[in-house]
């Protein structure tokens, strides 16, 4: 990034995002992270060429834009010598010319200003410099593909279905075949690294939308086994106590109780570089469903 102006990019999309193995649907929707951790807000990848910054700092320096102080020290770094000379053009096809990429979404965030580094040239093949910490590697594209990835909704199945009676147990239960785990590749092409980033659902939370209720287990929080979040309900079971599922204590009335569903999805990513599988914080997504709570009525004769 060069204060003073503003340089488009013109090798815009230097990051590849392979979506197709993403979550998919109207629903689908981002994780979010257990923590407080999100993904890097600018970083510094490869973005002109020596013919394209000559042109842009030119259409810079040309207009009203700059003051003199700016482009005499600009002139100095690009052209003069002070540390590059004439963009090195004399290095055409050798190299990239590095500068500040914002994060998609993360525009307003103060951390994007960290990038504020002049632009700076990297030969192929060399590291950028130690000292650029936002420079990009395998794992900040993994970082990337993080915010890419995309999670189904998640409605479980209850039983009863839709409408359930005070003080039945409602089994609740997510199909986790059918909760196939996710990814996102991102790469750069140019440098010849890339990352994938994998999501997996690990545990279901019940949350019953009222305090009149009680969750089994206490916590709320289901734990996948046997390719399954949960048991699925067969009958017979009616009498029993559900591995996972609520049990309202007070009728919903003429409306319906919103039961909150969330999965957390274990994230893990592997990249080039980096030996075995690496891991990022969990994320989570949800969604609401409606349930109707009815009174059992008696009838005495």
């Amino acid at each position: 990034m060069v204060d003073g102006a503003a340089l488009s990019a013109s090798a815009g999309g230097v990051i590849v995002f392979d979506r197709s193995k993403n979550g998919s649907g109207e629903s689908a929707g981002a994780v979010t992270s257990t923590t407080s951790w999100n993904p890097p807000a600018c970083y510094y990848a490869p973005k002109y060429t020596p013919e394209e910054i000559e042109s842009q700092m030119r259409q810079v320096w040309e207009s009203s834009a700059p003051s003199p102080e700016w482009s005499l020290k600009t002139q100095n770094y690009f052209v003069k010598g002070k540390p590059y000379k004439d963009f090195n053009k004399d290095k055409e096809g050798e190299g990239y010319w590095w500068d500040a990429y914002t994060t998609e979404g993360h525009e307003a965030d103060p951390a994007a200003q960290d990038c504020d580094e002049m632009p700076f040239w990297v030969d192929k093949g060399d590291a950028p410099p130690a000292e650029i910490p936002q420079a990009i590697t395998s794992e900040m594209l993994a970082q990337l593909a993080y915010a890419e990835i995309r999670v189904p909704s998640t409605k479980v199945e209850l039983a009863p279905e839709g409408t359930t009676k005070v003080n039945l147990p409602t089994w609740a239960w997510l199909d986790t075949a059918k909760f196939k785990p996710v990814s996102v590749t991102a790469r750069v092409p140019l440098l010849g690294i890339e990352a994938t980033t994998a999501a997996e659902p690990v545990s279901l939370k019940i949350t019953p939308g009222t305090d009149d209720a009680v969750t089994y287990p206490v916590s709320g929080a289901c734990q996948n086994a046997d390719d399954s979040i949960g048991e699925p309900y067969v009958r017979g079971k009616a009498g029993q106590t559900p591995p996972c599922g609520v049990k309202y204590l007070r009728s919903s009335g003429d409306g319906s109780y919103k039961l909150q569903a969330t999965v957390t999805w274990k994230i893990h990513w592997t990249g080039t570089g980096v030996n075995g599988e690496q891991t990022l914080p969990d994320g989570t997504f949800g969604a609401e469903q409606d349930v109707v709570v009815q009174e059992i009525q008696a009838v005495n004769r």
